[in-house]
């Protein structure tokens, strides 16, 4: 990594065409979720599941919608959502840190980095659950772009450290990278301690090691380089 100076993001396009598809994407998918023009069936297809064994015998309010996992729900998990204000701060996270690091990284590595951080949580995400079914718990699916906005959260702490984000509910700024280190240690405690929430706090963070993994390789930190090394 070349020495640091602090980068300031330029917001040049209000919507870049990487974000643009990502939002057409999971906004089209919510659509037909929410019209019915997505059967329920479809739906569990797409929906991440954890792998467990089928011969059990659950009751039968549980087995009622119960799939198992493919291994495409690694990706389409991350453009379904489960309600509006889910599907809404997903996206809105990924407009507002999208369009600073499609601008920093080009489109096609934004996209290239938005998808291994989708995939990643999920990875982390079938490993977690795939545990829990085994110790007794019971199959549930996982779908939402939180992964992939938790990766992309990481980049922007790492790129552009000392910008300042603004939270609703706190009167001053906090810099990008204290923000990206307090949410992961959050995630952290609350993926051990409330592992029963409904809340995929451990596919967050899948998000997060992942594109860090992502990041690092494309810096020649990793014993095998890319062909062009991303500065800043």
């Amino acid at each position: 990594m070349a020495a640091y100076r602090e980068m300031r993001p330029t917001y040049a396009q209000a919507v870049p065409p990487g974000v643009r598809f990502f939002l057409i994407a999971n906004i089209a998918l919510f659509i037909g979720q929410s019209t019915g023009l997505f059967s329920e069936e479809m739906r569990r297809l797409l929906a991440l599941w954890p792998i467990w064994d089928q011969t059990l015998q659950l009751p039968y309010e549980a087995m009622f919608g119960v799939s198992h996992f493919m291994p495409w729900q690694l990706l389409t998990y991350g453009f379904l959502h489960a309600n509006f204000s889910h599907i809404f701060f997903n996206l809105f996270g990924l407009w507002m840190f999208g369009k600073v690091l499609e601008e920093f990284l080009g489109t096609q590595r934004f996209v290239i980095y938005f998808l291994v951080c989708i995939i990643g949580a999920g990875i982390v995400q079938l490993l977690v659950s795939s545990w829990s079914v085994k110790s007794g718990g019971m199959p549930y699916p996982t779908v939402g772009a939180s992964g992939g906005l938790f990766g992309l959260l990481l980049a922007f702490g790492v790129i552009f450290p000392r910008a300042h984000i603004y939270l609703f509910f706190i009167p001053m700024g906090i810099e990008a990278r204290y923000f990206v280190i307090g949410y992961g240690c959050l995630e952290i405690f609350s993926g051990l301690t409330h592992p029963g929430s409904g809340i995929a706090h451990f596919a967050h963070l899948g998000g997060m090691l992942f594109g860090g993994l992502l990041m690092a390789y494309w810096c020649g930190k990793l014993p095998a380089k890319p062909k062009r090394l991303l500065y800043w």
